[in-house]
């Protein structure tokens, strides 16, 4: 037993960052990919599904955001962290399809959609996150394409100015510009439609 006890520690490996999987993927490396997925799929489908307000859409736009990942990733540039060259793909596929919706009707029924009776009962924190994008889409249709998705990366996923700025390809100014102005707009519309979620005091 004794000398069981100097036999030297398995030294395990630390885990590889972002910039080496993509390099990896890069050479074809699926596994390399498939673990950039596991690790920012939550993320990339939260955001997508915040700027459409919708969860289904948000499955199928991350989806197809990491699709065109995978077929772009000679493109992506190791200077920006990779989660923010995703959340660039996956906010200009989500714009897309803000943009090719047809008609509010169309907006309308996904709302429905997010608050419909289930036949299973709902934890009561599932029910106030329900709430809180019921609110939020309502909100979010007065805002711009341009303004929910840079709302939705700073605030919402808490990328910094620059990195949005990068996910979006405008400056940072512009950003900043975007954010505030949906800030306004939301607050605005929050205390038109939906006053009794104001702080005590007003929404000032």
């Amino acid at each position: 037993m004794g000398l069981l006890r100097l036999l030297p520690r398995p030294m395990l490996a630390p885990p590889r960052e972002d910039r080496e999987l993509a390099a990896a993927a890069r050479a074809g490396d699926e596994a390399a990919f498939a673990e950039l997925v596991r690790r920012h799929q939550a993320g990339v489908r939260r955001c997508a599904a915040r700027i459409l307000c919708d969860d289904e859409e948000g499955r199928d736009v991350a989806q197809a955001a990491f699709i065109r990942a995978w077929e772009n990733l000679a493109k992506y540039d190791p200077a920006w962290s990779f989660s923010t060259w995703l959340y660039r793909i996956a906010s200009n596929l989500a714009i897309d399809v803000l943009r090719s919706r047809d008609s509010r009707d169309r907006t309308h029924q996904i709302h429905l959609r997010l608050v419909g009776e289930s036949e299973t009962p709902r934890a009561p924190e599932h029910l106030a996150e329900v709430e809180v994008q019921r609110i939020f889409g309502e909100l979010a249709e007065c805002l711009t394409p341009a303004q929910r998705s840079a709302f939705v990366l700073r605030e919402v996923q808490g990328l910094s100015t620059a990195e949005v700025a990068e996910a979006v390809g405008c400056s940072e100014a512009t950003v900043r510009n975007h954010v505030f102005q949906a800030r306004a707009v939301l607050r605005r519309e929050l205390a038109a439609r939906f006053p009794e979620y104001l702080p005590r005091g007003g929404g000032r």
